[in-house]
């Protein structure tokens, strides 16, 4: 896959306006088994952010990564269990602002799970 389709370009620099295309690549087996239940979620989330945390990204890119995440899963994928639909909920009830804090919030929560 060419570099244009990455949301981390090779020069550690973020392409946030790919995030959206990189979640859609998912397959939906695997967006099924991620979203299936909040600790798979956490897990999930917890490994990318040590993923990125190890390949460079700063706080500010994983706030601004896990923004745009929240904000796509708000808008494209129906909440599958009860965690999910009260952040959807929190999320479409928000500012950007308190959307932003949520954001940093989920990344903090899920650097911080202990996954198995």
């Amino acid at each position: 896959m060419s570099e244009h389709n990455h949301v981390v370009k090779k020069d550690g620099k973020l392409d946030i306006s790919k995030m959206g295309d990189a979640i859609g690549r998912i397959d939906d087996g695997e967006k099924d088994r991620i979203l299936s239940d909040f600790d798979s979620f956490k897990s999930y989330l917890h490994k990318r952010i040590h993923l990125a945390q190890r390949i460079g990204l700063s706080e500010e890119q994983l706030a601004q990564a896990a923004e745009k995440v929240a904000g796509y899963l708000a808008a494209n994928e129906k909440p599958r269990n009860r965690e999910e639909k009260l952040l959807q909920e929190l999320w479409n009830a928000g500012t950007q602002e308190e959307q932003q804090h949520l954001a940093r919030m989920l990344v903090k929560l899920a650097s911080k799970s202990n996954i198995q």
